[in-house]
């Protein structure tokens, strides 16, 4: 059996929540989560997660999965993606995938590119090189592999230490191996829309969000969770907001100045996700409104 599948992304901020929720309500449908961050426990405000009240509207699934220090990436997304799908039209309902992570979504539609397993001695030595030399990883990806570092963030070093282990270990760039692949590990059918807001709205709607996950208590989260032994330097951590306030909760910098940089920072990211689904011709592009007339 097959689910009807309905995916919704776009940038964050754009009103993904509020639409699939509208939409799940009408359909009797199920949501999927598709945002790499929300997929861990007590990471809430920060991620923007769906309330538990929103939860209670619609069955949700891939939140809080993983405790913020275990390893979770798009392959594992895509397996468990895939298993809640199947689950979903076993009970003969509709499925709407709702997030902003464009790979997890690729991982989920197309499969991955599995690559050599990993290798804890190589993996210990880059580690080790990038805490020596800062960013001297990522500077040696973009010698050897222009277009992986390209997309890759200096700071990512959980990606950038696979991407230079699939090199050494295969001889080949992470890019080769993608291209070669084309992610074409059996299409997932699905009708992908895309959330289009205009880019001084967005930003606006984005400014004003940090704003009140600072006031809804993002600071008190980011203590409970260096108190339940999370600390600042695991990536579930270093995620926007979170390495910004957390910077303050150092003492590195007031509040006012972490504000800002997280809304820098947010305002950013959503700029690069815009590129990332823009790039995809297979993405249907609706204003939130006209998302829910066209699809409800």
């Amino acid at each position: 059996m097959t689910a009807e599948i309905i995916a919704l992304v776009g940038p964050t901020g754009s009103g993904k929540t509020s639409v699939s929720l509208s939409l799940a309500e009408r359909w009797g449908a199920e949501i999927v989560n598709c945002d790499s961050r929300q997929v861990y426990r007590g990471l809430d405000i920060g991620t923007a997660k769906p309330t538990a009240a929103e939860q209670g509207r619609a069955p949700h699934h891939l939140f809080d999965v993983v405790d913020p220090d275990q390893r979770f990436d798009a392959a594992a997304y895509a397996a468990l993606a895939r298993a809640a799908i199947d689950a979903a039209a076993g009970r003969g309902r509709r499925v709407i995938v709702v997030g902003g992570t464009g790979l997890y979504l690729k991982a989920l539609r197309f499969g991955l590119f599995d690559g050599p397993p990993a290798d804890a001695t190589l993996r210990a030595r880059l580690v080790a090189e990038d805490e020596a030399a800062p960013g001297a990883m990522h500077a040696r990806l973009a010698r050897a592999d222009p277009a992986t570092a390209a997309r890759l963030h200096a700071r990512d070093r959980v990606r950038v230490v696979r991407a230079l282990e699939v090199l050494e270990l295969t001889g080949r760039p992470l890019s080769a191996w993608h291209r070669e692949h084309g992610f074409a590990g059996g299409e997932l059918a699905m009708r992908v829309v895309g959330l289009d807001v205009p880019r001084a709205e967005l930003y606006a709607r984005l400014d004003a969000r940090c704003e009140a996950m600072l006031a809804a208590g993002l600071l008190g989260e980011i203590r409970a969770l260096w108190a339940a032994g999370y600390g600042p330097e695991l990536p579930a951590l270093r995620s926007i907001g979170y390495r910004q306030l957390g910077a303050h909760l150092r003492g590195e910098v007031d509040e006012p100045t972490a504000l800002a940089a997280m809304q820098r920072a947010t305002r950013q990211f959503a700029k690069r996700q815009l590129t990332w689904f823009r790039a995809d011709p297979t993405v249907a592009w609706m204003t939130p409104v006209d998302a829910l007339h066209t699809l409800g």
